[in-house]
């Protein structure tokens, strides 16, 4: 909500936003910037659109509301909030591009079947995992670890409460992350991590970072350490097949994993 409304404030982002949509160019905003920042400019007449559904009643009347994750109206895209961002995203590169692009970029992120589709979670050998109080997370970065998982990995969590430690196991605080070489700055070295109890260790992919976290012995050490205690930990992406697999971290008779689809043989 603030970020909104510093946008809606900004005159000269009003100014380059209003000149652009004159001459046709697409344009567009999630979560609370729909009603806070376009509606507020007038650049959503007579449209439909979407926002972050506590911020709906804050559209003005000449907008057409509308409950979806994401509303494409001419040449303007909406969506509702964070859990929307990569659906938003993807409906910007059908308009920049065309189908066969978004789709070719939504595969390897295995977004989502569709609106309204169930998530395939399968739980196997069940377990009641238990902590005391705000669950202590640690989540391990490296170079070339992938940035989306990483991120939403850190930010879920932090939402949901829980104290997320993230530590750097490599020789500084900031890594690069695989894809787009974004820095990301650790809270902590590994070696001052490793003093610490966690209730969960969870680990990013990115099949640099993963081989980095597979060959770091006190971050094995640590799972290993975990898994003896009876706590959770996981993985994603490349890092179930390149860091919990060799290291003997999935062979519990009847142990269930997933990961990266270019992994799973």
């Amino acid at each position: 909500m603030p970020g909104s409304v510093n946008l809606r404030e900004c005159k000269v982002l009003e100014r380059m936003v209003k000149m652009h949509a004159e001459k046709g160019g697409l344009y567009g905003a999630i979560c609370a910037a729909p009603a806070v920042t376009l509606a507020h400019w007038g650049m959503l007449k007579g449209l439909k659109a979407t926002c972050y559904p506590s911020f709906m009643e804050k559209f003005t009347a000449e907008v057409i509301p509308v409950n979806s994750r994401v509303v494409v109206d001419r040449n303007v895209v909406t969506s509702q909030g964070p859990g929307t961002a990569i659906e938003f995203a993807l409906a910007l590169v059908e308009q920049l591009y065309d189908k066969e692009k978004m789709e070719e970029v939504a595969g390897p992120l295995y977004v989502h079947p569709q609106h309204g589709a169930d998530y395939t979670i399968e739980e196997l050998n069940s377990v009641e995992w238990k902590c005391s109080g705000t669950p202590q997370v640690l989540v391990p970065v490296a170079n070339g670890s992938e940035e989306i998982e990483a991120l939403n990995l850190i930010d879920v969590l932090r939402r949901a409460g829980a104290n997320v430690t993230v530590a750097s196991v490599e020789d500084t605080l900031q890594i690069v992350t695989r894809r787009h070489k974004f820095n990301l700055i650790a809270d902590m070295m590994l070696d001052e991590a490793a003093k610490m109890e966690f209730d969960l260790i969870v680990m990013p992919g990115g099949l640099s970072g993963a081989q980095k976290f597979a060959s770091t012995d006190k971050l094995v050490d640590l799972l290993k350490k975990q898994a003896g205690s009876g706590k959770a930990y996981g993985a994603i992406c490349a890092s179930p097949a390149h860091v919990l697999e060799p290291h003997g971290l999935l062979r519990e008779e009847g142990d269930g994993v997933s990961t990266h689809g270019a992994l799973a043989y």
